[in-house]
């Protein structure tokens, strides 16, 4: 027993970056995707949690490898290697989509709360946003990043609610692995917002400074600020990264699955407001009086649990790109006092972000949309990254082999033709 105890905590000690990332990566903008997805196709495109994951491992691991190698973020790893206007075209595709998201985060944030809080929207908007500046700006990365590990744990209420419902499990066996795909407006626009959620630019750019974070914490810096780096080292990254994307995916396939069979398959088929997204959760509590109002609870909570979790990530991915590419001093590892550009993007993403939820846009259709602009900005991002993980002038010894290639390049065209398709079936009107 005190074996297996230890070997856990071995185990919990070597999550990190990857971990976290892959968590965040079910934001409430992947909660309310997954959720129409699942209400409006039922299990139709359910085969996209297992299609993704090995290019959601690949492109992520590829990311934080540059980081890990380089010891720079990807932006600065781009501003030292491309063109000025390959790295103002990669600043800008991640601050549009990352200010858009967490405009969007925080009004489901708000939108969940007050299910629970009789309170007015404005005001809880304002609230949330405060606490996550409070967590971001006033403690130390240690210390953060165990709070984002634990908030994590969040995503377990949707697969507890696999096993409480009864599902037609030769169907969803069937849809899990034989892809379906319509070529209508409706399709490609939601399947493009999975694609998004699931394989977004901010997880590009956070795991990368992440991992630049951690070797800073072990003292794994060396003269010039190249990281002195093992074998194993990268073997737990790996590990890491994998964890991290296949709970993503399990958490992602589990929402689908539940709100396929408790909502599609009861006529609910648009989600357009948090307390419809929050009846998935129902049978979780169906044993208790008011089941209702208590899958309001375990939705709202999630909702704000990963919140707190995704948009500190989003918020701290753009400014790690966009103080790199200034030459600013960057890291969460800093206090306020010694990187005030830093933190200063952090704040100004969230309150632009905040700015959003009071032009009155449906939090839960926000969430979609920002899940579809991810989708078509991670195109050229990828494209970016798969150049770079490759380059043996960059990354040396440990850059991409031919497996990881392929792969990194199968994300970028699946992803490409979906945002193709999607365009061209928007002006068809089809």
């Amino acid at each position: 027993m005190v074996k297996i105890v230890g070997k856990a905590r071995k185990f919990f000690k070597i999550m990190g970056p990857g971990f976290i990332t892959g968590a965040a990566d079910d934001d409430p903008s992947g909660i309310a995707t997954y959720t129409q997805t699942g209400a409006q196709f039922g299990y139709g495109q359910l085969w996209t949690a297992l299609a993704m994951l090995p290019f959601m491992v690949a492109i992520q691991e590829a990311s934080a490898r540059i980081g890990a190698v380089t010891g720079k973020g990807l932006a600065r790893v781009i501003k030292d290697n491309y063109s000025k206007r390959v790295l103002y075209l990669a600043i800008s595709l991640i601050l549009a989509a990352n200010v858009i998201n967490i405009g969007a985060d925080i009004g489901a944030m708000a939108a969940a709360a007050g299910l629970l809080v009789p309170v007015h929207y404005a005001i809880i908007v304002v609230v949330i946003a405060a606490v996550i500046l409070a967590l971001e700006i006033f403690l130390s990365y240690r210390v953060y990043s165990r709070v984002l590990k634990w908030l994590a744990l969040s995503l377990l209420s949707y697969p507890l609610t696999i096993f409480l419902v009864r599902h037609p499990w030769l169907e969803i066996l069937k849809a899990t692995f034989v892809p379906r795909i319509e070529l209508s407006f409706g399709f490609l626009f939601i399947i493009t917002g999975v694609f998004g959620t699931t394989i977004s630019p901010y997880m590009f750019f956070w795991e990368a400074s992440e991992e630049v974070e951690e070797e800073r914490a072990l003292g794994l810096v060396g003269e010039g600020g190249r990281p002195n780096i093992s074998r194993n080292f990268l073997r737990h990254l790996r590990m890491d990264n994998f964890v991290g994307m296949l709970s993503s995916e399990i958490a992602t396939w589990s929402i689908i699955v539940v709100s396929a069979t408790v909502l599609n398959r009861n006529g609910v088929t648009d989600i357009r407001t948090a307390a419809d997204a929050a009846r998935a959760l129902e049978p979780l509590v169906r044993t208790f009086p008011h089941a209702g109002e208590i899958a309001k609870v375990f939705f709202a909570t999630g909702i704000v649990g990963l919140g707190l979790l995704g948009v500190p990530v989003l918020s701290g991915s753009a400014s790690y790109a966009l103080t790199e590419a200034l030459n600013w001093k960057e890291g969460l590892n800093l206090k306020f006092k010694q990187a005030h550009g830093f933190y200063g993007i952090i704040i100004a993403s969230i309150l632009i972000g905040l700015a959003i939820d009071f032009f009155g846009i449906n939090p839960i259709k926000a969430l979609v949309f920002a899940a579809v602009f991810n989708g078509i900005a991670a195109v050229p991002l990828i494209f970016i990254i798969s150049k770079i993980a490759r380059s043996e002038s960059i990354m040396g010894e440990f850059r991409s082999r031919n497996l990881s290639q392929v792969f990194v390049l199968i994300t970028f065209s699946v992803m490409a033709l979906s945002a193709a398709l999607l365009f061209v079936m928007m002006f068809t009107k089809r």
